[in-house]
């Protein structure tokens, strides 16, 4: 049936099982609801609980609380806590069927959404926020292995068969994956999923929260690189470190590492971590602070979906230096230096040669800043609106429309 042009805007349910506008995910989803507001969507969050309160004119119902009352997550545990909004939510579809177009779903809490949306004949997005979990398992036990340490039970990535089977369950039966990196997307199709089954948006940062400082490139001084994030074999900090030490920036330069250690691991990197230049500062809460004083930003990931910490590290004017498994949105020698996953050596070189030549990082540094407008989370919303523009556009029924 063919779509019916009218001037509503598209009316998205947006189901989220955790705590919205808490940390990592739940900030993603947080932004990507705001981002859609603003860019003219008309939203229904379905989320389990919610730590922010959205604007007015987005419709807030939850899953796991009632007004002061809340169901705690540890209580019931995240999996149950998932199906049980993951059914409310199919419920909540089937009664309000008429208010929505297109549904964004999030995964382990997308089977019943799915089904029953299939049912009413709506599409539905399912978020990607990583690699395909079957890709993720298999690099992340590699690399442990490779280490020498293993992951703790139930830690993310650890190897979950009933996971993996419940997820690829909601790649099959989901209408589209969203896809925040091309290297996400090329994980799907390496695992056999059709290409026309994978949608690419982005994620973004906050201008209110994250801006340039004034990192001017002097001779003089040593070089200043940073890594952010939670320090486990997945993110590369140990390919990061023998790069580092084996550049001649290690003589002059410093080398900040932010972030708790996965059990095991500091052990493992403790001769690297001592060298005089390696300054390894923890859990931090002035992040965006350290990032200004840095030169670079650092990331040898082996897998990412897209790390909201490459868009923050670009909008706090950092080059980046980031594996091609990083999902960061950049370009090799025009705005940032790319390697492949585990080329220690070639990491190695770029960073000597950012060392050596500061004209070219001060170069890198300004085709960075050009392009921040792109990396927003508002650009990320009215990006992510369009991909629902064009499923309803070649995959119509009588209730999506668009704008």
């Amino acid at each position: 049936m063919d779509v019916q042009e009218v001037s509503r805007p598209v009316r998205v349910l947006y189901s989220f099982p955790h705590k919205l506008g808490a940390g990592r995910i739940c900030w993603t989803a947080w932004q990507q609801v705001l981002g859609l507001d603003a860019a003219g969507a008309r939203v229904s969050a379905v989320v389990g609980q919610n730590v922010r309160r959205p604007p007015s004119t987005v419709s807030l119902f939850r899953t796991l609380g009632v007004g002061k009352l809340r169901i705690p997550y540890k209580l019931i545990g995240t999996r149950r806590a998932a199906r049980v909004h993951d059914r409310i939510t199919a419920f909540w579809l089937r009664l309000n069927s008429r208010r929505v177009d297109i549904v964004h779903a999030w995964p382990l809490a997308g089977l019943a959404t799915i089904r029953m949306a299939r049912k009413l004949g709506i599409p539905v997005l399912m978020e990607r926020p990583n690699a395909h979990t079957a890709f993720a398992y298999r690099i992340v036990d590699e690399e442990c292995e490779r280490v020498g340490i293993r992951l703790p039970e139930g830690f993310e990535h650890k190897f979950d068969a009933d996971l993996l089977a419940h997820e690829e369950k909601e790649y099959a039966e989901c209408d589209f994956l969203l896809c925040p990196s091309d290297f996400v997307r090329r994980t799907f199709i390496d695992e056999g999923t059709p290409e026309e089954k994978l949608l690419r948006h982005q994620y973004g940062y906050d201008r209110s929260l994250i801006w340039p400082g004034n990192q001017e490139p002097k001779d003089d001084k040593g070089l200043v690189m940073i890594h952010v994030g939670i320090c486990t074999p997945r993110k590369g900090l140990h390919h990061a470190l023998a790069a580092w030490l084996a550049s001649d920036a290690c003589h002059e330069g410093k080398f900040l590492v932010c972030g708790d250690f996965v059990p095991g691991y500091r052990e493992k990197l403790a001769e690297m971590l001592a060298h005089p230049s390696v300054q390894v500062l923890g859990h931090r809460n002035d992040v965006p602070e350290l990032m200004r004083q840095a030169d670079v930003f650092v990331l040898s990931s082996m897998e990412e979906g897209s790390a909201l910490v490459t868009y923050e590290a670009r909008g706090s004017g950092c080059v980046l230096l980031v594996s091609e498994a990083s999902g960061a949105v950049c370009l090799h020698m025009e705005n940032a230096l790319v390697h492949p996953i585990r080329d220690v050596a070639l990491l190695t070189s770029h960073i000597n040669l950012l060392n050596k030549d500061r004209n070219l990082l001060e170069k890198l540094r300004l085709s960075s800043l050009a392009t921040l407008d792109k990396l927003t989370w508002k650009a990320a919303g009215k990006r992510l609106l369009d991909v629902y523009q064009s499923v309803l556009r070649r995959d119509g029924s009588p209730h999506r429309t668009i704008s």
